[in-house]
Order: C-alpha cells, then sequence, then structure tokens
C-alpha cells in the first residue's frame, strides 16, 4: 500500500493529470522537491500512469460468455482492442465484461462480424449505455479534498457522453493524441517535436482538446494500492421512473468508480471500490442508493485487464482475487 503523500500526490494527478510539481506542491501544502521527486518515482515505477484517451462513438457494455480454458484469452484480447475502456473477469453467470465505443453506424458490424471472432468467446450479450451518471474518468477517491481537487483542476470538460460523435481531428491533433496515449504528461516541448509543431502550437491545440473534452488526460492506479481491494460490478433492476434517482444516488459515493444507465435486464450498472467484502455487503444491503432498487446483482472483479484505456499491463500491480 502507498504512502500518505503518494495517495495525495495521485489524488492531485486524478484532479490534472498535468498539474506541474510546482502546483501540486502548493496545493498539498508541501515541498516542491519531495513532491517532483515522490511524484516521479510513481510514474517510473508504474504505480500510475498518466496517459490520453480518446475514443469517441457510442458505448455499450458487452457481457461476455467463455468457457475456463479460454477466459483468459478472450479477455485478454477484448481489453487489448483501442475501442474497449475497461474490461474485467468476474465472478457469477457473466465472465467476463467489458465497455467498448462504435463509431456511428458499425454496432452491427461489430456484432455480427467482428465480436465474434474473438478468441475464445463462446456467447455475449450486449447492453447500450443511454446515460453516464460517472465514469472511471471521472472517479475521485477520497484521496484529497473537494476544495484541493478543483484548484488542481485546469479545465473543466464537459460531462462525458455515451453516444460522444466522431469528431473530425486535423492530423496535428491526431498526432497529439497519439502522443499522449502513452505519455499524457509529456512536456509540451517533448510533444512539439513529436507532433512536428512549436511548443506554443502544442500548447494551444492540446489545451483546446482538452477543453471540449475531445481529450481526457486521466492519472490510472490499482485501487488495491490505494487500501481498497475489493471491486464488484453492481446489476440493479429499477422501475422506469427510479432509475435517475437511483444513478444520481449512487454519485454520493466516493466508492463509486462508474455507474450507468443501460437497456436490457438490469437498469443501471456500477462499478464499486471498497475496502473489504464487509464494506461491500454494507454498501448493497445499506446504501440509501440502492433502496429503490428492485433487485441488485453483485458479481466480483476478479482481474481488471484493463481501466480507463489503460491495460493493466502497464500498471505496476494486477488485481488478485481478495480473500
Amino acid at each position: 500500500m502507498l504512502e500518505d503523500l503518494d495517495r495525495r500526490i495521485i489524488g492531485a494527478l486524478q484532479a490534472d493529470g498535468r498539474a506541474p510539481w510546482r502546483r501540486i506542491a502548493e496545493v498539498l501544502g508541501e515541498p516542491e522537491r519531495t513532491v517532483s521527486r515522490r511524484g516521479a518515482m510513481l510514474l517510473d515505477s508504474g504505480a500510475v500512469v498518466v496517459a490520453g484517451w480518446h475514443t469517441p462513438g457510442a458505448a455499450s457494455i458487452v457481457s461476455v460468455q467463455s468457457t475456463p480454458q479460454t477466459l483468459k484469452i478472450a479477455a485478454s484480447a477484448l481489453a487489448r482492442r483501442p475501442d474497449t475502456t475497461f474490461t474485467y473477469t468476474l465472478t457469477g453467470p457473466v465472465d467476463c465484461v467489458t465497455e467498448i465505443r462504435t463509431a456511428a453506424g458499425a454496432l452491427p458490424a461489430l456484432l455480427y462480424d467482428d465480436l465474434p471472432g474473438t478468441p475464445g468467446l463462446v456467447g455475449m450479450s450486449t447492453l447500450p449505455v443511454m446515460k453516464y451518471f460517472r465514469t472511471g474518468f471521472q472517479w475521485q477517491p477520497d484521496l484529497i479534498s473537494a476544495e484541493q481537487a478543483a484548484a488542481l483542476r485546469e479545465f473543466q470538460p464537459p460531462p462525458q457522453s455515451p453516444d460522444a460523435p466522431t469528431s473530425s481531428l486535423s492530423s496535428d491533433d491526431r498526432a497529439i493524441v497519439r502522443a499522449l496515449a502513452t505519455d499524457g504528461r509529456m512536456p509540451y516541448d517533448k510533444l512539439g517535436r513529436t507532433v512536428g509543431v512549436s511548443e506554443a502550437t502544442a500548447r494551444r491545440r492540446l489545451e483546446a482538446l482538452r477543453r471540449a473534452g475531445i481529450l481526457t488526460i486521466r492519472a490510472v492506479v490499482e485501487p488495491q494500492q490505494l487500501g481498497l481491494p475489493v471491486e464488484a460490478v453492481l446489476w440493479i433492476k429499477a422501475a422506469p421512473g427510479d432509475v435517475d434517482m437511483i444513478g444520481e444516488s449512487l454519485l454520493h459515493h466516493s466508492s463509486v468508480r462508474y455507474a450507468a444507465a443501460i437497456m436490457g435486464e438490469y437498469q443501471v450498472i456500477a462499478d464499486v471500490i471498497l475496502a473489504s467484502r464487509q464494506s461491500l455487503h454494507e454498501f448493497v444491503t445499506r446504501s440509501p442508493a440502492l433502496s429503490r432498487a428492485r433487485a441488485v446483482d453483485t458479481t466480483l472483479v476478479i482481474t481488471a485487464l484493463k481501466r480507463s484505456g489503460v491495460l493493466a499491463a502497464d500498471l505496476r500491480a494486477t488485481r488478485a482475487s481478495p480473500d
């Protein structure tokens, strides 16, 4: 588990992945030299990854069935796709769940031609996302205060949309997106050289992409590094008139990493991260957010192969089944 200052630095990077160490040190009330040294160690070790993310299109939750022998193959293939946001293997009847973004008109080809060819896949169901209540990019665990997060956040992008239209990017913008996908904190001078533009142009174009919400820069960390080793996906049934109330109520809990309204048998899906199975039990049975739910099916996350667009292989610690 990380030390307190490391956790607060990660919280700062989640508020703004490109915040300078100087500004982070000021907000946290710590020496700049200490913050920059500890922050660089976190990044170099892979304990936290700061990466850019740009994948527009309609969002769908795809739940996958496979055989025990082929689950790892199927889940790994889904995680490696550039259009998936997260990929988890689960307990229960759903072996694997992933969120995938598809361009306009591409869903039929994805479902009939593309995904069925995934190695190891036996069956699948697709649950289109109708509304986001919170995405993994917006998750802010209680590592720093809300006031500190606001002081660090340079841009306030528009809310994430489950059906964001494919935007027309210039060649320079596409190059910026590609460069920051591997290093979200790349300095402006290096970014300019990589893209082939001036430092001032790189800064201006990146700020425009972030402000418009086209490019999201996010610090990604394995929750168990933060002392939160239990993760579960909740499948929630609700009356139509209760869906938004349940989704909005979930936002009062910092343990909720992701929540969305979906089509199909379940009306809301939520990804929750907690300190223990007892805490999970209390959340499911006592949380006011779920008091109006007709039913809640709980599945433990066994392995997170990808989260917030970052492969687990790029993070220092991957998830093992909590005991």
